[in-house]
């Protein structure tokens, strides 16, 4: 009779007895882990707290009366609240004309580079052309290089065009700037779809922008709220451009350039300017809330 010698490197399929003592072996370390984890809590809790206690305080502030400014030091919860400063701050201090200034050119910039982006993301992701490395090589460099180097020739740019003064000359500059970058986040995304849903649509006898417009870009909606929010945020905060191609003129202002120049003309208000602030903050905030969700999907999605 023979004997079959098991050698102990030969390698069997663990059985169901022994994947529950792997399991019972591993639960106390994990609840061990999960105990440990308590130090990390607390220090997060602690960072979110005065990561959020500034918006609070300016909130806070923002209802506070002059005297009341001074007087309750850092309390969020003024004793007072002094609806009247927001009416204030958006009439007699201007920042309703500002917060439409804003509006305006934060809506077209949100359109336009979406748009462009998107349209170009899906042209680098499904064609192939000459000298596409280069294209890409030129949008990632783009996206390096400091707005403050490039201010000079841009400014004679939009001289020469007449743009300077208006506020299309802020958009014109914020388009521009917000393509490129956003363009390879897109192709990245595309690149990740299949192609089935394409080339059924192109059997249905879609065209090229039919299949764009009617498909694709609809399947893209977590990578266009992304730069979509991006950009809000981009474009809302900006304070260089508005303040250099306005040339100060406050019928143009933004809300970034109204909160700076408000310092200096109105320094003793510090309720407005609070006032002032939660109004620049507060949409910000409320649009972030509400596409928090689509980030993970679209920065997944355009990594892979």
């Amino acid at each position: 009779m023979a004997i079959i010698r098991r050698d102990h490197h030969d390698t069997y399929p663990p059985g169901p007895s022994y994947t529950r003592r792997r399991r019972q072996r591993r639960v106390p370390f994990l609840k061990r882990l999960q105990v440990s984890h308590w130090p990390i809590h607390l220090i997060l809790l602690i960072g979110g707290f005065f990561w959020v206690y500034p918006f609070l305080w300016v909130t806070g502030s923002a209802l506070k009366s002059t005297s009341g400014f001074f007087d309750e030091g850092l309390n969020v919860i003024p004793k007072e609240f002094q609806w009247d400063n927001f009416v204030n701050a958006w009439n007699e201090a201007s920042f309703g004309q500002y917060f439409i200034n804003t509006i305006v050119i934060t809506t077209l910039t949100v359109t336009a580079v979406v748009a462009l982006s998107s349209m170009a993301g899906y042209a680098l992701a499904r064609t192939s052309f000459p000298g596409k490395r280069l294209v890409l090589g030129l949008f990632a460099v783009l996206y390096f290089i400091p707005g403050g180097y490039s201010i000079v020739p841009v400014f004679d740019l939009l001289q020469r065009v007449n743009l300077i003064g208006t506020i299309w000359a802020v958009v014109v500059v914020q388009i521009a700037g917000g393509v490129p970058f956003h363009a390879i986040l897109f192709m990245g995304y595309f690149l990740t779809m299949d192609h089935e849903v394409e080339e059924a649509a192109r059997v249905d006898g879609a065209t090229f922008h039919q299949l764009f417009w009617r498909v694709m870009f609809p399947l893209a909606q977590p990578m266009t709220a992304t730069i979509a929010l991006l950009t809000f945020m981009s474009s809302w905060n900006n304070f260089q451009g508005p303040l250099v191609f306005t040339l100060g003129d406050e019928t143009q202002r933004t809300l970034a350039v109204g909160l700076y120049a408000f310092i200096g003309e109105n320094s003793t208000q510090w309720t407005y300017l609070c006032a002032g602030s939660v109004i620049a903050l507060a949409p910000i905030v409320l649009i972030y809330i509400f596409l928090q969700r689509y980030f993970v999907d679209a920065v997944s999605g355009a990594v892979k």
